[in-house]
């Protein structure tokens, strides 16, 4: 039975290393070329590069639309880059927002390599540069985070005084996601991440967006029903449909209404 047991420790064991060194290339999805530019979108556009605290130097798009009192700031996804975000480009310009997209490191022009705490000090070099560089007043600054870029978004809102958060098919924590999606083996495999939304929005002040789809076939519904039940007011939860990927576009034009509502209800 000794021989038994330290047979499975040793391949627990074995497996967690494993598992620990195979997270990142499981978690993150980043390209590096950038397919098109806002340009091509029908949009002026300035091309930024900007440093996080720790040197690491980070590329993104200011996207102005003309007689914005307000910027959105946008923490796209887990894959791809900033240039597969232009729909979501147009519905922000549309609303009469600014915005500024950019890549975490690792992803499109951004030096570095992808990973939880890198990502949190991108954002907060993002929102340095939008209130100090661009000078713009901390309530004038919205937060949108989609997919692992909720997780992201929420963990600034934590720190900083925006003016509002939206999360959109997000998750409530990685332990949470791994438990739904991998319930076996996430008993098994110490999780290197924590992605933890839920800690985050109790903590955040400002108010609150979660949209999320029933037919999310990557995020369960259920974790946006959790992030939003974990928030304080003022917030707001709109079921939207489709994937998870272009649900924001079939839930089009409620989609779009729901987000000019929540801007209409902040500029009060």
């Amino acid at each position: 039975m000794a021989a038994g047991l330290a047979t499975l420790l040793l391949a627990v064991g074995l497996l967690n290393g494993l598992m620990y060194l195979q997270q990142p290339s499981m978690i993150f999805f980043p390209d590096r070329r950038l397919q098109a530019t806002p340009a091509q979108w029908g949009f002026d556009y300035e091309d930024v590069s900007f440093r996080a605290a720790d040197g690491v130097q980070l590329h993104g798009w200011y996207v102005p639309r003309a007689g914005a009192r307000r910027v959105l700031l946008f923490f796209h996804g887990n894959a791809g880059n900033i240039s597969h975000r232009g729909d979501s480009i147009a519905i922000f310009n549309r609303l009469g927002l600014d915005v500024f997209i950019f890549d975490y490191r690792g992803y499109g022009r951004s030096e570095g390599q992808p990973g939880e705490e890198g990502m949190y000090r991108d954002a907060s070099a993002a929102w340095r540069y939008l209130t100090e560089k661009r000078g713009f007043a901390s309530e004038d600054v919205i937060l949108f985070g989609r997919s692992l870029g909720g997780a992201v978004a929420a963990n600034l809102a934590a720190e900083v005084p925006a003016g509002g958060l939206i999360l959109e098919s997000t998750l409530s924590s990685a332990r949470d996601f791994a438990n739904l999606v991998f319930p076996l083996l996430s008993r098994l495999v110490l999780l290197r991440y924590n992605f933890d939304t839920l800690a985050k929005v109790r903590q955040a002040s400002c108010p609150l967006l979660v949209l999320h789809s029933r037919e999310d076939e990557v995020m369960p519904f259920r974790l946006g029903e959790k992030v939003y039940a974990a928030a304080g007011e003022p917030k707001r939860f709109v079921e939207i449909s489709g994937d998870h990927n272009g649900g924001f576009l079939r839930s089009q034009p409620a989609y779009e209404a729901a987000l000019a509502d929540f801007v209409r209800t902040i500029e009060q």
